[in-house]
């Protein structure tokens, strides 16, 4: 009875003992908060709490669905006497507001997949106080010149470097047919024997390659025995050319024995059967052939008849006039590369400066010439008024009792420019003008130079008063618009702009007057130009 006791006190003790060492888990999420606003940190984490024995695998990829993982945190470990305590960090963040669910994370404690559990987050819009933060109207659109400048640099590049392509083209081929016509300069004798030699270096292999190289040996004597023989050989087929060969032969004008004719009728055969019966002789064949035909050109060489004195000279006219139509093809190739070049220059400045920028530059037009020209900067009259202009105003010889008129230009050929100093009679200095009375001045200088205007042939005026100051920041009047003029040469009138400037002084009235074509496309910017630097320099 007592061992019975003993044992089952021990096996009690046993099973207790083991119960310890069994595993077990406790899994918890925690969160900073619950809500959020938009881009805000979210501090996610997993706590696990397991014995001593068990081991951890978290995903390698977590899946926290529409959240953003700003970091992965190492994983932090905790131990005690009887357990361990794991400590998983997410950084997470979010950029859009709403609810959403931080999923279900999946973590594996022994090879057992275990889930943890998922969490709902408010993710909140900010907030903007509009009193306190002021706001502003949107900025209007700002209109912007189109700019072609890079699209212009592009083509022009573009076209230089296909014209560079082109011109370096033309150069290779030019260079090519100078030594292919240097290479046929030669006398037909030497030329055979040359391209003879060069066939000698060749080595076919195959079929291909010897229907190439029979072609080229059959060329070059069939070539040699045209010039030199006198013979229709190239477009002749071979039988045919060694019957005409045999005719010469018997007329006694080409002293040829029989072996050598034989010798070139077998040349003949092979190459035939090469080119058309697709054979493939062997490379000593093709060597001895190839020597054959020279010794066929050196013998035909010896057997020519000596030249008369009548074919020698007929020979060196006919090279004179081959030279005359070599020079004459020469000029006309440099013409063409020499307007080929041109048109290209032409087209490139055209993409860069414009169409009726380069056209106005080709063809002189007369204000663009006087924009771009040298100006003239000068003192006239008293007060002295300091003045730039395209060209040097000249003083008028027989002006008006009481007027000095300065002026250059002609307003239907290109700009008019007058300048113009009044006496004006002495006033009481005493006697103050009322408003009335001033206008009424103004108003009277504007019907006499309207008046001035149409004496001088000047119809349908259509002028306005604008303010105008000047550098001093004095105000003046300016005249504007638009008359006719008459042409004495084309009995046409010409529509014309006027600009007039009236510097009213105590002493003197200076008028400034300015007329040119109103479709002319640089008179507005020399009359900019010219009112840009007027000055008085000193008044009475």
């Amino acid at each position: 009875m007592r061992k019975t006791i003993i044992l089952f006190f021990c096996l009690g003790l046993l099973f207790n003992k083991s119960g310890v060492a069994q595993t077990f888990e406790d899994i918890k999420i925690a969160v900073d908060s619950t809500e959020f606003k938009i881009g805000e940190q979210i501090n996610f984490q997993i706590q696990i709490k397991v014995d001593s024995l068990s081991q951890l695998q978290f995903s390698e990829q977590p899946n926290f669905a529409s959240f953003e993982v700003l970091e992965d945190f190492p994983l932090d470990t905790l131990r005690s006497q009887t357990h361990y305590l794991f400590n998983k960090k997410y950084s997470l963040i979010q950029f859009d507001s709403g609810n959403y669910w931080i999923p279900k994370q999946k973590i594996n404690i022994n090879g057992v997949p275990k889930i943890t559990d998922s969490i709902l987050i408010r993710i909140n819009t900010v907030l903007v106080d509009t009193l306190k933060q002021p706001l502003f109207d949107i900025k209007p659109l700002v209109p912007q010149k189109r700019g072609y400048k890079k699209l212009i640099r592009q083509i022009s590049l573009i076209v230089f470097v296909v014209a560079l392509l082109i011109t370096l083209g033309l150069v290779f081929f030019k260079l090519r047919k100078k030594l292919e016509e240097k290479r046929r300069e030669l006398p037909p004798f030497d030329r055979a024997l040359l391209e003879l030699k060069a066939l000698e270096e060749v080595r076919p292999r195959l079929q291909e390659e010897y229907k190439d190289y029979y072609s080229k040996l059959t060329d070059v004597v069939r070539r040699y025995l045209e010039e030199e023989a006198n013979v229709t050989a190239l477009e002749s087929t071979s039988r045919e050319l060694l019957k005409k060969l045999e005719l010469l032969k018997d007329s006694g004008k080409l002293d040829l024995d029989n072996e050598t004719l034989r010798s070139l009728k077998r040349v003949l055969e092979h190459a035939d059967l090469v080119k058309f019966a697709l054979s493939a002789p062997e490379y000593e064949v093709a060597t001895g052939d190839r020597n054959i035909v020279e010794d066929v050109v050196i013998k035909t060489q010896e057997a020519l008849p000596e030249l008369t004195q009548e074919e020698i000279e007929a020979s060196e006219a006919y090279q004179k006039l081959l030279n005359k139509k070599k020079r004459q093809q020469q000029l006309m190739i440099a013409g063409l590369g020499i307007l080929g070049s041109a048109i290209l220059g032409v087209v490139i400045a055209i993409f860069n400066y414009g169409f009726e920028n380069v056209k106005d530059t080709v063809f002189q037009y007369p204000t663009k010439l006087m924009m771009n020209g040298n100006w003239v900067q000068s003192q006239y009259g008293t007060p002295p008024l300091l003045i730039s202009t395209p060209d040097v105003l000249v003083r008028n010889a027989e002006p008006p009792k009481g007027v000095t008129i300065f002026k250059s230009g002609d307003p239907l050929k290109s700009f008019f420019v007058q300048l113009s100093f009044v006496e004006l009679p002495p006033s009481n200095p005493k006697e103050e003008k009322t408003e009335d009375e001033t206008q009424e001045e103004a108003q009277n200088l504007i019907n006499g130079i309207v008046e001035t205007l149409e004496k001088e042939g000047a119809t349908n005026m259509l002028i306005d008063t604008d303010p105008f100051e000047m550098k001093d920041g004095s105000n003046v009047i300016q005249l504007s618009g638009t008359l006719d003029l008459l042409n004495s040469n084309t009995d046409k009138r010409t529509r014309c702009r006027l600009i007039s400037i009236i510097l009213p002084f105590k002493q003197v009235q200076i008028e400034l007057r300015m007329l040119y074509a109103k479709e002319d496309r640089y008179g507005d910017q020399i009359e900019a130009r010219i009112i840009e630097s007027l000055e008085v320099l000193k008044e009475l």
